[in-house]
């Protein structure tokens, strides 16, 4: 056998072995286990033992989507970090020993400064706040509900 094809042959016995592995999980139960009675009580959707009470397509928040994709956003950025510090010391040394000098602090630099722009729009913008403030015309028209 060539060297190519040896080296291609345990990845694919691996993937067979996996797709064999995947399919027996699949069939043992259909084929040896008993086999399901439908009753309609124990079909319902129950939640903690309790019946549902709101339905499954409730309305989600517009702020569950910001804090969920700025979360996305600053999860990735210490993902970079985490591996450029890991890397820093390497990468510092001088050209002529084969680092590729300041040019790696400068870039981290910027991404960062790209990201802390971004962080900044998101807090001025108020994306951040978990309960917005009340304005004036919000706050008197609930003291003259009340009173």
């Amino acid at each position: 056998m060539t060297l190519e094809l040896q080296q291609v042959v345990p990845v694919g016995l691996l993937l067979l072995v996996a797709i064999a592995f995947a399919l027996g999980m699949l069939l043992t139960p259909v084929i040896i286990g008993k086999k399901r009675v439908h009753n309609p009580v124990k079909d319902s959707p129950y939640e903690c033992g309790m019946p549902p009470i709101a339905g499954a397509e409730t309305r989600l928040s517009v702020k569950f989507y910001l804090i969920a994709m700025l979360f996305i956003i600053f999860d990735i950025e210490v993902v970079f970090v985490l591996g450029w510090s890991a890397v820093f010391r390497d990468l510092i040394r001088p050209v002529s020993e084969g680092g590729i000098g300041l040019k790696m602090l400068l870039g981290v630099v910027v991404f960062l400064a790209l990201l802390e722009v971004g962080h900044v729009y998101a807090w001025k913008k108020g994306a951040l706040d978990w309960a917005p403030r009340r304005g004036k015309k919000e706050a008197g028209t609930a003291k003259s509900e009340t009173a």
